[in-house]
């Protein structure tokens, strides 16, 4: 594996180079072997005089914590990000995935978006205020995580659980599920996720008879099965407005007058919702699971041979709740939607209280404004999760702020987990100098 080979101690002032040696090691998760991506980032800040702590379940799955001492005039601030990836198996792609190749002023690779590129951003911001004695408002946390993309079992969940003090004082963690420049009607907007989507992971069971392939079997466990399918793709589950929701679609709907933004705040009425949605088309698909808990069907086992009709199918399904949600309203939900013949379990949730603290949002949102003040930001409840959510358990408030004034064409936030996964080099620079920003103001 190749990094680059230019100077070493200013690599922070070129957070797309940095980027590159990042997505060189690879980390595709499973397994993750983030050790030796980890052993690079311990190198730089060992470099630069910072001192570091590496914990881990799983000596190949390491959590590297760092940190830079401030004035204390303001909580500790949390920077966190993973340097896992997700597969790139059966894709193709236009340049390799794990090269970090420059092209056409991208920087192209597994991980450039999802999240080596954040974790180039906040490197290169962490580095730079060492290097230029920044005068910090408190102290500022580097954690380095491993295994997000398959539920932080190695990484924060189990830092978290086991060694919490790591994190103690902290008040705001900065972290992926945000940031990322989108347009609507020509208008850029930057969301700021406040908060996020639960984890609540669903296995439904179809029992019918089974018998002979050679026999006619009509209304068996197939066709209950298909018929479940049907019901959740053609309907969707009830609208829930949560606050942030409401906040987030009224500050959008100020911004875009018009019939853009009688659309937007038609969206808040639970009565027309779905109506509104149905007519948005395609842009509707941004908003929709913001304003539904939502499920869907990802595995199915059953059949073990093909001249036997199976009497038991089951299917497993990602299922992401909303703030103030919990695993039983989903249940019920799903219950109205597919009937009582199909037995419902629940078999992963990640249950979570935490009321959002906007009280950095001022701070962040005059970042963005000073730095791109033809754009907007907006508060953003993310429908995915990150592991903001573990740090959240204990009383931290997570926010999704990695800035990338991308361009509106293509849809970046569509390359996530995708074949030609890139980004511009230039967005990284944006969003290293805005972070570097946020490190000298987040007292305020």
């Amino acid at each position: 594996m190749a990094v680059s080979t230019g100077s070493r101690a200013e690599i922070y002032e070129r957070p797309a180079e940095l980027l590159q040696d990042l997505i060189r090691f690879d980390t595709t998760n499973p397994p993750g072997n983030e050790a030796e991506c980890v052993t690079y980032i311990n190198n730089l800040l060992g470099e630069a005089g910072v001192a570091t702590t590496i914990l881990a379940l799983d000596p190949n799955r390491p959590n590297l914590i760092a940190r830079l001492e401030g004035t204390g005039n303001a909580p500790p601030l949390l920077l966190h990000g993973h340097v896992d990836v997700v597969t790139t198996l059966n894709q193709q792609w236009q340049q390799p995935p794990f090269e970090g190749t420059l092209a056409d002023g991208f920087v192209w690779g597994r991980g450039a978006l999802d999240m080596k590129g954040g974790v180039s951003m906040m490197l290169s911001a962490f580095l730079r205020a060492r290097a230029e004695g920044a005068t910090l408002p408190g102290d500022v946390i580097l954690c380095i995580l491993s295994d997000e993309e398959a539920g932080s079992d190695y990484g924060a969940k189990w830092l978290v659980e086991t060694h919490p003090e790591v994190f103690e004082g902290v008040k705001y963690a900065i972290g992926e599920g945000g940031g990322v420049a989108r347009y609507i009607d020509g208008r850029r907007f930057y969301p700021v996720m406040v908060a996020e989507k639960q984890i609540c992971w669903v296995k439904a069971t179809v029992r019918g008879p089974g018998g002979h392939g050679s026999r006619p079997m009509r209304g068996g466990t197939m066709a209950k099965l298909g018929r479940m399918l049907t019901h959740l793709d053609q309907n969707r589950l009830p609208v829930h407005i949560t606050p942030v929701a409401q906040q987030m679609l009224e500050t959008l709907a100020d911004a875009l007058p018009g019939e853009t933004g009688d659309t937007l705040r038609a969206l808040l009425d639970p009565a027309s919702t779905d109506a509104v949605l149905d007519r948005m088309g395609t842009r509707g698909l941004f908003f929709d699971p913001i304003l539904h808990n939502m499920v869907n069907a990802t595995i199915v086992h059953g059949g073990h041979k093909i001249n036997v009709i199976p009497s038991e199918v089951t299917v497993e399904m990602d299922g992401r709740l909303l703030p103030g949600q919990t695993s039983d309203d989903l249940l019920a939900e799903l219950r109205a939607l597919v009937g009582e013949d199909v037995d419902l379990e629940v078999i992963r949730y990640d249950a979570s209280t935490h009321t959002p603290d906007l009280g950095l949002y001022p701070t962040l949102a005059s970042i963005l404004q000073e730095a791109d003040p033809e754009a907007a930001p907006v508060p953003f409840l993310l429908f995915a999760v990150t592991d903001g959510r573990f740090f959240a358990k204990l009383g931290i408030q997570p926010y999704g702020f990695l800035p990338l004034n991308v361009p509106a064409d293509p849809d970046f936030t569509r390359l996530v987990h995708a074949a030609d996964e890139r980004v511009p080099a230039q967005a990284v620079e944006f969003g290293a100098n805005a972070l570097y920003q946020l490190l000298q103001r987040f007292g305020g």
